[in-house]
C-alpha cells in the first residue's frame, strides 16, 4: 500500500475513453488521484463537477487530475460525457488501484454492510512521491483544499 513520503508504484489502467493511462507517464507533474464510490450518484457527481470546475487552475499549477472508481469503462465514458469532465477516469474493475491506495473498506448503507470505496484523494509530487492523503473526505470544500496544497508554478 502507498505511504506518504514514499514513491507510488507503477500503476496503469484503462480510462473511459478506452486509453491506457500509467502514472509513470505523468512524471514531472503533480498528480491528484481521487477515488469515489460510483459514477452518476449525487455525491460523486458533485465531487467530479468540483474537480472539473477547478481543472484549469490545476493545470496552471502543472497538475493532472485522475478519478478512479470500480465502474466500467462504458460507465465512465457516459459519466464523463454527461458531466463534461476534462480529466481521465480509471475503470478499476479489478481493484488494482483501490488496493494499492487502500481505499476499500466495510461500509454501511441503509443498514446493510458491504465492502465499498471510501471517498479519498491522494497527491503525488512531480517525482512520483506521495505527499498528502485525504481519507473519508466530505465533498464540500475538498477540491479547494487539494488545490491549496499544490504550489503555483
Amino acid at each position: 500500500m502507498v505511504e506518504v513520503g514514499k514513491k507510488v508504484g507503477a500503476l496503469k489502467g484503462h480510462t473511459g475513453s478506452g486509453q491506457t493511462l500509467s502514472l509513470s507517464s505523468l512524471k514531472g507533474k503533480w498528480v491528484v488521484v481521487y477515488f469515489y464510490p460510483k459514477d452518476s450518484t449525487p455525491g460523486c457527481t458533485t465531487e467530479a463537477q468540483g474537480f472539473r470546475d477547478a481543472y484549469d487552475e490545476f493545470r496552471e499549477r502543472n497538475a493532472e487530475v485522475i478519478g478512479v472508481s470500480r465502474d466500467s469503462e462504458k460507465s465512465h465514458a457516459n459519466f464523463a460525457s454527461k458531466q463534461s469532465l476534462p480529466f481521465p477516469l480509471i475503470a478499476d474493475t479489478d481493484e488494482t488501484w483501490c488496493n494499492a491506495f487502500g481505499v476499500i473498506a466495510e461500509k454501511v448503507l441503509y443498514g446493510k454492510r458491504h465492502m465499498g470505496v471510501v471517498r479519498s484523494t491522494f497527491l503525488i509530487d512531480p517525482d512520483g512521491k506521495l505527499v498528502q492523503e485525504w481519507r473519508n473526505i466530505k465533498v464540500a470544500g475538498h477540491v479547494d483544499a487539494v488545490l491549496e496544497r499544490i504550489p503555483p508554478r
